[in-house]
């Protein structure tokens, strides 16, 4: 199981974004979880001088991809993002539907990441149940939408290379 305390995300200074463009997509599905995600995503954004954020809502997981690839393409220069965040949740139901979702939403965001010049974070829960989602928005396993802010910022700023010598 992925679990903060195995990671140096938190440890590892975030770079300064205050010229940064942020663009949330987030779904309307499992609406409490996600608008947590979003504000702890938005907070940690706020607390690192980020200068514009926006959300954009669309109706579920599936969506997301194509929400990132449109707003993109339509961008003017002023309104290009230096990253775009997907936030959503998918439960297991009885069905093989949260397979699909699952899938769908992970390599669309794969492809949007090798195809764009700007990072998309996966902010995406995939869950069993909700209170793995609810452990996942402040409980045991962290804030998965601080976390995905610390990515995005990371990821705008400059890679940390390190060459072997």
């Amino acid at each position: 199981m992925a679990d903060i305390a195995n990671s140096n995300l938190l440890n590892k200074g975030i770079p300064p974004a205050k010229d940064a463009f942020i663009v949330l997509v987030k779904t309307e599905w499992n609406a409490a979880i996600v608008n947590e995600l979003e504000k702890g995503c938005r907070k940690t954004l706020q607390q690192n001088q980020v200068k514009k954020i926006i959300t954009i809502t669309v109706p579920g997981c599936f969506e997301i991809p194509f929400a990132i690839k449109n707003y993109w393409e339509k961008a003017t220069k002023k309104k290009m993002p230096d990253a775009f965040i997907a936030l959503g949740c998918v439960i297991r139901g009885d069905t093989p539907h949260f397979d699909y979702v699952c899938k769908g939403v992970t390599d669309g965001v794969l492809q949007l990441n090798l195809m764009l010049p700007v990072p998309t974070i996966f902010g995406v829960l995939t869950v069993n149940n909700e209170d793995q989602a609810i452990d996942r928005i402040g409980g045991k396993h962290g804030h998965k939408g601080e976390e995905a802010a610390i990515t995005a910022l990371k990821m705008i700023g400059p890679l940390n290379i390190q060459e072997e010598t």
